[in-house]
This record gives C-alpha cells, structure tokens and sequence, in this order.
C-alpha cells in the first residue's frame, strides 16, 4: 500500500515508517526537513514548511500522489485535523490520527480540570470524555501557542465519521523507548506515589498497534486505546528498575487517587495486536539507550 506519514520523524513515527516499510508498503514522510531519522533510509521525503504544527495545508504537489492510507502522527486540534480532512476525502481510503488518553473524563478529575468523584476502573474506550475543553490552554503564551489551541477531543471529532473517509483515532499511554522518555522520568519522577496507576507503552510496540490499526479493515471507523495489556502501579515498575536521582516532580493539584489506566481489550480482540517487544526488553533498550548518550 502507499502511505503517507504526516510528521513521522519525531519519536514514534520513525518506528512506524520503519515497520511499514519492512512491510513492503511504498511510505512518504511529510515533515519539515529539520529533524532526520536513521530508521527511515527506504522512504521518500517530502520537505516542506507546511509541515509546521499545526498543519492546516497541504502542498498541491503532495495532494496529486494518490495515497491508499494517511497517518497523522501530530495532529492537535480542531483546525488541523479538519485540514487534513478536507485535504484527503476522496483522496485517500483511510485516516489515521493518534489522540490521547486526556480525552479522558479522568484525566480532568486527575488535573482538577473537571469536578467530580474518582471514576474507579480502566478506561475503556467507551469512557465519558471530558466536558471541559482545551486542557492546557492556561499553559499558553498566546493565542499562538499550540497549548491554547490543543485539543485531542476535537481532532477525534473530526477524523471520526467522515462518509469520503473512514477514521481510525488511536489514544496513546505515555510513550517511552529510545529518543524519547528515555531516562523514565515519567516513572521516576512520582516514586512519591507508590500506588498511582498510569499506562505507559514503549515505542515499538506503540507503533506496531499503529501500522496494525491502519492496515486492518476492522479498523476504520474505530477508537482504539494504546497500552500495556496490565498497567503496573508506579510502585511495581520501580521494583524491576534501577534507583534513580531525578527530581520528583511538583504535583500540586493533581488528585493521585484517580488513576489514568487503559482496557486495551478492544485492539486485541478486534485486530488481534500483541506487542512485539516484551516489557522487560523495553525497559532494558530503553535504559541501555538513556545511558549510551
């Protein structure tokens, strides 16, 4: 198949590019130019500025390649996901977009975003989602800043139930593996909370349940959670991991008694995914790559 990976260079696309390819699939990466990638010598590149987040236009000359399959690794709201939509109906036979698990209602309750009780149990991908919208945008220099105008809920909204283009929304963990997350600060950094439950996923295997979602014809028109099939409390995961001198992080305001922890049922049941890599064969690349550099 042809697929186009709209900003694929960063952390997890070039892993999914790598996959593809090894796959046999013809693959374009759409980027800027700035940021290059040893994993992705057999794919072409399309450079372009237009390729700055938030991608709201396509080149002319990208739009003429036909493309059976466009996956947006970095889509960040409402506007950017309703270009990339305009730009592919007709064009394309599927639309991949990775989301996040702070499309959540818990996550708002876990940030104090949203009041209400904890909500117990794993996020499913049926979960209520929040009514709050636009979670960092407090965080947002100006109106310019992606922070003010980020907003996973509203790329959902606009990838998901397009007649001209089946969607597929994948709602990622906390990603670790080489070149990204690599010291496990997301681990190390609340040893202070033995018990709070949060989802992580390492790269490999996060973009092996991409490349499966885009490729399985059960998966258009379907959300699909990201993560470990068991989701250890951060007590459990500094048992199996050497000590670590991180700063712990400034958790003022976060409610540690509402977990952010996925059923990663449906993608298993439904595409048969399995992760490739082990979590103790993560862990250890992982770790051997935060200390080589």
């Amino acid at each position: 198949m042809r697929v186009l990976i709209v900003g694929g260079t960063g952390f997890i696309g070039p892993y999914v590019a790598k996959e593809l390819c090894e796959g046999g699939h013809d693959v374009t990466v759409f980027h800027r130019g700035q940021h290059e990638s040893g994993l992705l010598p057999d794919v072409r590149h399309f450079r372009s500025e237009q390729a700055a987040m938030p991608i709201v236009a396509f080149p002319p000359e990208l739009l003429r390649d036909p493309f059976e399959i466009v996956i947006h690794m970095i889509p960040m709201g409402e506007d950017d996901a309703r270009a990339v939509v305009r730009a592919f109906e007709g064009r394309a036979g599927r639309l991949v977009a990775l989301s996040s698990g702070d499309v959540y209602r818990a996550y708002g309750r876990f940030t104090g975003l949203e009041p209400g009780p904890v909500e117990e149990g794993l996020l499913h991908e049926d979960s209520p989602l929040r009514e709050t919208l636009y979670p960092y945008r407090a965080r947002a220099k100006s109106p310019t800043d992606l922070n003010y105008s980020y907003e996973k809920i509203l790329v959902e909204r606009e990838v998901l139930g397009q007649p001209e283009l089946p969607g597929t929304v994948l709602r990622l963990p906390k990603v670790y593996g080489p070149g990204g997350n690599a010291d496990l600060a997301t681990v190390y950094a609340y040893r202070d909370r033995p018990h709070w439950i949060w989802t992580h996923g390492y790269v490999e295997n996060v973009a092996a349940a991409i490349v499966l979602a885009a490729l399985h014809p059960a998966g258009a028109n379907r959300v699909y959670n990201v993560g470990e099939a068991y989701t250890p409390t951060i007590g459990e995961r500094l048992k199996t991991l050497p000590s670590s001198a991180l700063p712990l992080k400034e958790t003022g305001g976060y409610n540690f008694h509402q977990n952010i922890a996925y059923d990663t049922t449906r993608i298993r049941e439904e595409l048969g995914y399995t992760e490739p890599v082990t979590y103790e064969d993560g862990l250890d690349r992982t770790l051997r790559s935060a200390f080589t550099h």
